[in-house]
């Protein structure tokens, strides 16, 4: 097929929501997952966080929802499946963005550093039939923005994000409230890029890549401050985080509430029968081009 043919099937329809999720997977922000029903302990507001981002680095698998506003892509929710090592995720996700090509329900899976794209029927109307679009970051090459994009997702911890608030040097307690059944303790507090790279030199290793790879996708969507509220469970784990901040293209405003953690989480590849290779497409279309 032409170059253009394949370029259409990129940007557009169900395919279009399909990449739109995908930026959204890279950015979205998360952290640990709690499921105490105990009361939250009397803490200072700054322990009590501290305490919460030191039980980040023990989970080892999360699932959670998410609801939320993102700028250039509007309305989104879904809820994901992931575990950390060995490195995989399975995310159902809708998008109400501002055009029909913007919207639609997409399923994002990662599987042995391979990123596979669904969009049901519709997105099999653009794709020969088949429902998946695969993408090798491999294949890609290193300059392809899709490869950043998605390695920059398939490195990204979202429970490591549960330590930028302790970073805040405005962090307070709002008062106790339920989440999911679960009773927490409510904090809030800013905090800004500059202080989040400052402290992330003081972070072991694995945390402080994690936390890395975040600060860098906020950093690309032109964010210098976010203003987060967390809520922590009797069990120093946070339940749920509101993330909001200033970017280039708008008001980003995301809620992330955990269902549970360290459970077993599997997540099997599409049928390769039913996928569609993104990396063969391009470069069927640039030998079409020399």
């Amino acid at each position: 097929m032409s170059l253009s043919i394949r370029t259409r099937r990129v940007r557009g329809g169900a395919l279009g929501a399909g990449v739109s999720a995908l930026l959204l997977a890279a950015g979205a922000v998360g952290c640990s997952s709690g499921d105490g029903d105990g009361d939250s302990p009397k803490m200072e507001p700054a322990a009590a966080v501290a305490a919460a981002a030191k039980s980040a680095e023990e989970i080892t698998s999360l699932r959670y929802r998410m609801t939320g506003e993102v700028p250039d892509a509007g309305e989104v929710e879904g809820e994901a499946a992931m575990s950390i090592d060995p490195l995989a995720m399975d995310m159902e996700m809708s998008v109400d963005g501002a055009t029909a090509s913007e919207s639609g329900k997409v399923e994002i899976r990662l599987v042995d550093q391979v990123m596979y794209i669904g969009g049901g029927a519709e997105m099999a109307k653009e794709m020969d039939g088949k429902s998946w679009m695969k993408m090798d970051l491999s294949a890609l090459g290193e300059e392809n923005p899709l490869n950043e994009l998605g390695a920059g997702q398939a490195g990204q911890n979202p429970n490591a994000e549960s330590s930028f608030l302790a970073d805040a040097e405005d962090v307070e307690e709002v008062g106790t409230e339920t989440v999911e059944g679960v009773k927490t303790t409510h904090y809030k507090g800013t905090v800004t890029l500059d202080q989040l790279r400052k402290a992330n030199k003081g972070e072991g290793k694995a945390l402080r890549e994690q936390r890395e790879k975040s600060i860098e996708q906020y950093e690309k969507m032109g964010v210098d401050a976010l203003d987060m509220d967390l809520w922590i469970d009797g069990e120093d784990r946070a339940k749920q985080v509101r993330m909001q901040g200033d970017t280039d293209s708008g008001q980003l405003d995301m809620t992330i509430t955990f269902l549970e953690y360290n459970q077993p989480v599997e997540v099997e590849a599409p049928p390769a029968a039913d996928t569609f290779d993104f990396a063969e497409a391009m470069e069927e279309a640039a030998a079409a081009e020399s």
